[in-house]
């Protein structure tokens, strides 16, 4: 069992310190730090090393060996092997500072505090939660089944969305292929009979002739479209609108809102359960939510519950979050009991983004065939009209 600084809670502990220059401006840091871990080393591996370290500590070892042991194996596997290995797997150069930090006399939690770029804020309060209360196995595996929850319902909405994503890539490509090289050399035919065509073959024309004559200018147009969305996104006004407006798509929007309300009220839930009071957890949480939106809805909740209101009435003012969740959120408030309601508020979303995952993916796949086979029928109708013509002129 690893030893307990008695006096850690007096201390401020890490994301206090950072947080202490610019507070409203670490949300913005926290959520960039997120991000940074997932391109870096990959919140896999921080699941994966998470529960090892857990399964250790719970085996009885100390905390020292067990980061040197996590270190070792990080060291020995396939991105760690042979020279510079710890210039190949950053995750391994970490683990290492951090054991060092801890074998010189620090906390744990302060050692992780040192890499805010691989360890969010809720993660190192957690830890240092755990090691206050003298439950530090018990609070490692809490935040290895956070990033899997996360890791897990990422990738199955990611999983959902790609496939008709690719699909309507693919068949936006055949289509325009169709548009600028088979079909005007096909029509080309016709016009040279100088006769009356159908009106598909002639709408087929005219779209295939401003295809090829303004292809470059459609091509320059679309980057621009994409580089000015990509721009204005990076801004904090853009970013707000375009998160504000992606909670509205049909389909998709009641999603992400399921699946954001899913991650901060885990989040939540098991900050509050670790013993970390409620304002310090609803900064937390609102620097790990994604939807910048939603994130400024839960910085309302945290000034109104610094002013004195429940967590239920702040989280019905925002107008953002279902009926039913304020409700359960009043009713385990009342009970004492608002970790739990919290985290019944997570699995109960969670399944439903999985339902409506599945949902989404059966009616988006035949949809895309249906318009793609809608396209590449008129293409085929619009060239055999005239053929049909001119065998019954002969």
């Amino acid at each position: 069992m690893p030893t307990v600084e008695s006096d850690f809670v007096t201390k401020p502990n890490v994301s206090e310190r950072r947080a202490g220059a610019s507070a409203e401006g670490n949300d913005a840091e926290s959520t960039s730090r997120v991000r940074d871990t997932l391109r870096r080393v990959g919140t896999r591996n921080i699941c994966t090393v998470t529960r090892q370290l857990a399964t250790m500590l719970r085996a009885g070892m100390p905390l020292t060996p067990a980061l040197s042991a996590i270190t070792e194996q990080l060291l020995d596997g396939p991105e760690g092997a042979g020279p510079g290995r710890s210039q190949k797997n950053p995750l391994a150069e970490v683990m290492r500072q951090v054991h060092d930090s801890v074998n010189a006399g620090g906390s744990l939690a302060e050692a992780l505090g040192e890499h805010p770029n691989v360890f969010s804020p809720l993660y190192v309060n957690m830890v240092a939660a755990g090691q206050t209360g003298g439950t530090l196995e018990e609070i490692l595996l809490r935040l290895a089944e956070i990033l899997e929850n996360r890791v897990r319902l990422a990738s199955k909405v990611k999983a959902a969305v790609a496939y008709p994503l690719m699909m309507a890539v693919v068949a936006t490509a055949v289509v325009g292929f169709l548009m600028s090289y088979v079909v005007p050399s096909i029509t080309q035919i016709f016009l040279e009979m100088n006769r009356a065509l159908p009106w598909p073959t002639r709408l087929l024309i005219s779209v295939s002739t401003f295809t090829r004559t303004y292809l470059a200018v459609i091509a320059v147009a679309v980057c621009a479209a994409i580089f000015t969305i990509v721009a204005g996104y990076r801004t904090k006004q853009g970013r707000f609108f375009a998160d504000r407006y992606k909670l509205r798509l049909p389909l998709f929007g009641n999603l992400l809102v399921k699946l954001e309300i899913a991650r901060l009220t885990r989040t939540l839930g098991m900050l509050l359960a670790s013993g970390i009071p409620i304002l310090q957890a609803l900064q937390i949480t609102k620097g790990i939510v994604v939807n910048s939106f939603i994130a400024d809805a839960l910085g309302s909740v945290k000034e109104s519950v610094g002013k004195g209101g429940t967590v239920a009435n702040s989280i019905r003012k925002t107008g953002l979050f279902p009926p039913i969740v304020c409700h359960i959120v009043e009713t385990s408030q009342i009970s004492g009991r608002i970790e739990e309601g919290l985290i019944d508020i997570a699995d109960m979303y969670e399944n439903e983004v999985e339902t409506t995952t599945k949902t989404l993916t059966s009616l988006l796949e035949p949809m895309i065939l249906l318009v793609m086979g809608a396209l590449v029928g008129f293409i085929v109708l619009a060239i055999l009209l005239p053929i049909f013509e001119i065998n019954q002129a002969i």
